[in-house]
């Protein structure tokens, strides 16, 4: 079985079409393959022109906002050829684009470039993703889940969470009257 999966693997290999892979992990058809190259290069720049870098990373969808490409460019979160880089860096095909975003470096290579934002599958055609694989996630239970219906959580219950979250006695009054002064004096010596 393994062996017929990669004679199948060499054979679409061998035969030079590219098949675009859906976010759902299937496979596109040729015409829908020429048509996302049709919209590529659509949504590229006449010849001549350049494209920014928060509007590159915006395009490809490694971030949603275009803005957001902006400051993470003015944050020093975005390289290109291992350089900190502003927003209107003009990009080049080849160029190396590393990008820190939500706690994950993604490291890119650009292969087209193009200026409107496309779908999934024309973004992915449009780079090379040589990102690290993501941190596995923790299979630890959420911290402070409530039952539904529990009703309001006691004071008891909360120092709890706030022990179990590593929280301590944060915002606690401390001292022995409870005045909130070091050593629990008032102002008039009482």
């Amino acid at each position: 079985m393994a062996a017929e999966d990669a004679d199948d693997t060499r054979d679409r290999e061998d035969s030079g079409a590219e098949a675009i892979a859906s976010p759902a992990g299937q496979a596109l058809d040729p015409a829908a393959l020429a048509a996302a190259v049709a919209a590529a290069e659509a949504a590229g720049p006449a010849p001549g022109e350049t494209v920014r870098i928060d509007s590159w990373i915006w395009a490809v969808r490694l971030i949603k906002t275009r803005s957001m490409g902006a400051t993470a460019c003015r944050g020093g979160h975005v390289q290109v050829n291992g350089e900190r880089v502003k927003p209107a860096h003009s990009l080049r095909v080849g160029d190396e684009v590393r990008l820190r975003h939500e706690g994950r470096e993604r490291v890119v290579i650009v292969k087209r470039l193009i200026r409107k934002r496309v779908g999934a599958p024309v973004a992915a055609q449009c780079l090379v993703d040589n990102s690290p694989p993501p941190p596995p996630r923790e299979a630890v239970a959420p911290i402070g889940i409530r039952d539904r219906g529990a009703g309001r959580p006691t004071k008891r219950d909360r120092r709890e969470l706030e022990r179990l979250r590593g929280l301590g006695a944060m915002g606690g009054m401390g001292g022995s009257g409870g005045t909130g002064r070091p050593g629990g004096e008032r102002p008039d010596g009482r």
